[in-house]
């Protein structure tokens, strides 16, 4: 009788080979946004499958593929931006498909910073 109790368990952990692994994301990051006055705005991006904390992510991962996760191409977006300056300083550090993303940049204000990455730092 115990063997026969077993053999559910046995087949269950015999069964774990045949399960799915989940796909992990092939592009991951940290995004942030630092204003003058110390306010911090910070999100996490996936892309591939797309996920995180970033409010437009989908726009962020497709923008980012377009340029194969390069930040210094990130194309411009035409929106209108007021002339006020109040620097901004934006981060991104991660990986893209297997490699390192280390990325600096100051734009002249949070609109400027979301306009000239087409929305990844739009955080």
């Amino acid at each position: 009788m115990a063997f026969s109790s077993f053999a559910p368990v046995a087949a269950c952990l015999l069964g774990f080979g045949g399960l799915a692994v989940p796909h992990l994301p092939a592009s991951t990051m940290q995004l942030t946004v630092q204003e003058t006055s110390g306010r911090l705005t910070s999100a996490s991006l996936t892309c591939d499958p797309t996920g995180g904390t970033h409010r437009h992510r989908d726009t962020a991962c497709s923008t980012l593929t377009s340029v194969d996760g390069d930040f210094d191409h990130l194309p411009l977006r035409r929106q209108k931006c007021t002339m006020i300056y109040s620097p901004v300083d934006v981060t991104a550090l991660g990986s893209w498909h297997g490699k390192p993303v280390s990325f600096h940049a100051t734009y002249a204000n949070k609109c400027a910073a979301d306009s000239q990455s087409s929305g990844v730092f739009g955080l």
